[in-house]
């Protein structure tokens, strides 16, 4: 039974952080770049920290629910599929967060050539996570409508 929650947590943590990985990188960060370098730069602002705490909170729980599953008797896939949603946070803090902290600055000219690079060499790096999240997410689901037979 604890196998069971586990994995159940483990998928629905990696489904919610994929759907907003998907689509911010997809909707959202389209929508800022067309909207103009300040306003896009304003709105990231605005996003940015309710998204991280979702992102990571999703990110954080997937990965040990996932561990929690193997531990409990599950197969080493189900751990595979958690660290490969787990990437997604050393990747956010070695490689995406520079970016962040530079567009979140109260020195950034919201209006410059500057922001509008940034952000889009953000929209570049976000798709990455969403990559990560996605796989993570298709093997979770042939895990759980298969696991017989693996």
């Amino acid at each position: 039974m604890l196998r069971q929650i586990a994995e159940f947590i483990a998928v629905l943590s990696c489904a919610l952080f994929t759907g907003a990985a998907i689509y911010i990188t997809f909707v959202e960060h389209p929508v800022w770049m067309q909207s103009g370098g300040e306003l896009a730069a304003t709105e990231f602002a605005l996003t940015y920290r309710r998204a991280a705490a979702m992102q990571a909170t999703c990110s954080a729980v997937g990965l040990l629910s996932s561990l929690a599953a193997w531990l409990a008797g599950a197969t080493l896939w189900w751990l595979i599929a958690g660290v490969l949603l787990g990437l997604v946070i050393p990747f956010t803090l070695i490689v995406l967060m520079p970016t962040n902290k530079r567009l979140l600055s109260r020195a950034l000219d919201r209006g410059s050539a500057e922001a509008e690079r940034l952000l889009a060499r953000w929209g570049r790096l976000h798709a990455v996570r969403s990559v990560l999240g996605g796989l993570a997410l298709l093997l979770f689901l042939y895990l759980a409508i298969f696991r017989k037979a693996i």
